[in-house]
This record gives C-alpha cells, structure tokens and sequence, in this order.
C-alpha cells in the first residue's frame, strides 16, 4: 500500500515538472509586449506650396519669313548674334512664278503697242495745232493721252522687274533682302544658304529664315493644376528654380492665369505667365525647364503634428493620446487642424504641446554600417 503511495507521490510530481518546464520554457520564448512610440506636438513654420512645371521663354520672340519665293542666295547672321532693327539676315534669289511672269511681260507688251499708238496720234495732230486746224485744247488731250500711256509702260516695266529680280528700278526697294524686325538675339537660323524658301501670304506661313527675340525681357510659362488655381491671383510672388542653373532660384511675379483650363493626362491644367526678374551674372536660354514655387498659404511658429499621425474619418480628424504610460494606454482624441503642407499639418484646437501622441506607422531605424 505504502509503495503504491509513494508510486504516485513520484508520477504526480514527474508531472508536475514536466508541465511546470513546459510553461518555463514557453514564458521564456514569448518576447515582451512591444512599447508603441510616442511623439508630442512641436512648434513650427507651415508653408503650403504649388508646383508647378514649365519652361523660361523670351516675352518678344519673332520669326522672320520672306516676302518672296526663291532660294537663300547668302546668309549674314547666325544663332547667337545681337541684331538690330533693318540688319540684313539674307539675301534671296527670286524663282519667278511662270503665270505671274507672263502677265507682266504680256501688260509691258500692250503698254508699249498703246504708246506707240498714242505717239502717232500726237505726230499727226502736232502740224494740224501750228496750222491752227485743230485748238490747244484738243492738242493737250493728245499730249495728255500720249504722257499716260509712257506712265503705264513704265509702271508696266517696274512690275516685270519686280516679278524677275524682286527689285525696282526706281526707289532700289529689294523685297530679296530680307531684314531683322526687332533688336535682339538671333536664336536660330533652321535654313543654309541654297535652301528653298516660301514667301509668306494669306494662304501660307511661309519658311522661317531666322527666330529672334529679345532676351531682356524673360517670362515663365507653365501649368498647375485645377484644385489649386482659386488660390492665385495677379502679382502673387513666386520661386523659380532652373534645372540647367542647379540650385540658384528666381524671383518672379504671378501676371497670367488662363481662364480656361485643358484636359492633360486625365487631369484639367491651367496656364500661368509670370513675369521673371534677372539676377546679375546669370544668363537665361530659352527653352531652360523651369519649376515655379508658389506660396498659397503661410504660418510661423504655430503647433504642429505629424500629418501620418493622424486618422481621418469623414469630416472629422482624431489623434490617439496616451493616458499612462505603465502599462501604455491611449485614449482617440478629436483634433482641429489648420494648414498643411503635406507632411504637418498646423493645430488648431485638440492638443496642447505636453500631449504624448501615438506613431501610427514608425519606421524602423536601419543600422549605420561601420
């Protein structure tokens, strides 16, 4: 009897260990609860800002076209060089048009067959007027007659030069020459000399011999998009930044908004112009990418929170506080939040500095190497 006490004295307490090393051992392997980080509010400057993306352009920018068809005979200028207003660019040689030169030979041929009629008529009335046969005023109507008809012959001349060379004999006006119409830089020359060119007209732009523009006077052009183009308005200051230029910002000042926008990968855009301000010992090309900062709204030393802190549910903005610290405990608090610039977000009401708010997302500290 007393053996089959102690022999299950001895299994209860190989039991009793057994489990007792099983808890042990579980206890052990478990890792403590994990504390949630904690951040409190703190003071800072807020700036809200719009991006947006465009490119530096001159505000006179002129492309210079022929008034006659024909081929670049000599070129004078070449991108990159100050021009003034009348400087020669090109100089063109005429390809007259067939139909255009014919009717002017045909015109020059009746002018002369009616001039030619005309001296006739006043030979044969000039003996009639000295024998008295005829008046003074007859003879004038003859003389008149025959002074016309050497006008027209001439005009007729001038117009088949004119169609010929693009020049007239009296007055040397070379429409072949063609000149710059603004003071400027001359931005490119797309043509050589033997290129073919188009005279400009109603029906036709015409080749462009030459862009020039005035590199004094530079504008921004760019797009933002539609939920941020209430807030500008005319003069409102911005921060230009010039790829090519690396760090160096430019000042410029808000002078267009479009009053209608255009759909843009599936987004509507509105145009904006804006004024640039040059800075001394920097020179800006056209065509320079360019990324405009505007301010479109400010605050300084106001309370702020992290802007990921903060959990949104309709209309309304919450914060998880932290009530006790041993063991951690959080109470959802209902916040007021004020301006944002993506990353904090201003507050208005809620919170005071001393409050302990929960990290919702921490990110975890990668070790330094070394």
């Amino acid at each position: 009897m007393i053996r089959k006490i102690l022999f299950w004295v001895l299994g209860i307490a190989l039991a009793g260990a057994f489990v007792w090393t099983i808890w042990f051992l579980y206890q052990k392997s478990q890792k403590p609860p994990e504390e949630a980080k904690v951040k409190t509010p703190f003071t800072t400057n807020i700036v809200k800002k719009s991006v947006a993306t465009g490119s530096i352009k001159p505000r006179l920018e002129v492309n210079i076209k022929p008034a006659v068809t024909g081929i670049i005979d000599q070129l004078y200028v070449e991108a990159g060089q100050v021009v003034t207003v009348g400087q020669p660019l090109a100089r063109i040689r005429i390809l007259p048009n067939v139909v255009q030169l014919n009717n002017a030979e045909a015109q020059l041929d009746r002018a002369r067959i009616n001039l030619e009629n005309h001296r006739r008529e006043l030979d044969r009335n000039k003996p009639l007027m000295e024998q008295k046969v005829i008046s003074d005023v007859q003879y004038n109507q003859f003389l008149l007659n025959f002074k016309l008809a050497e006008q027209e012959v001439s005009a007729a001349e001038t117009n088949l030069q004119l169609v010929r060379e693009g020049a007239s004999k009296r007055g040397g006006n070379q429409i072949t020459l063609v000149t710059s119409t603004i003071n400027g830089l001359v931005l490119d020359v797309p043509l050589k000399a033997g290129g073919s060119v188009i005279e400009r007209s109603n029906f036709n732009e015409g080749t462009t011999i030459a862009t020039i523009a005035n590199m004094s006077s530079m504008i921004f052009e760019g797009e933002v998009d539609e939920s941020e183009v209430g807030r500008l308005y005319e003069t409102m200051p911005l921060k230009l930044t010039v790829g090519a230029l690396d760090t160096t910002k430019f000042d410029a000042k808000l002078e267009y908004v479009s009053p209608k926008g255009t759909l843009k990968d599936g987004a509507i855009k509105f145009q904006i112009r804006a004024a640039v301000t040059p800075r001394k010992g920097f020179f800006l090309r056209a065509g320079y990418s360019a990324n405009a900062d505007i301010v479109i709204g400010e605050r300084k030393q106001v309370l702020a929170i992290e802007e990921a802190n903060v959990i949104f549910k309709g209309d309304s903005t919450f914060v998880e506080v932290m009530t006790s610290d041993k063991p951690q405990k959080f109470q959802k608090r209902a916040v007021r939040l004020g301006l944002s610039d993506g990353v904090n977000a201003e507050v208005v009401e809620g919170l005071n500095a001393k409050d302990q708010v929960k990290i919702l997302n921490p990110t975890e500290e990668k070790p330094k190497n070394g």
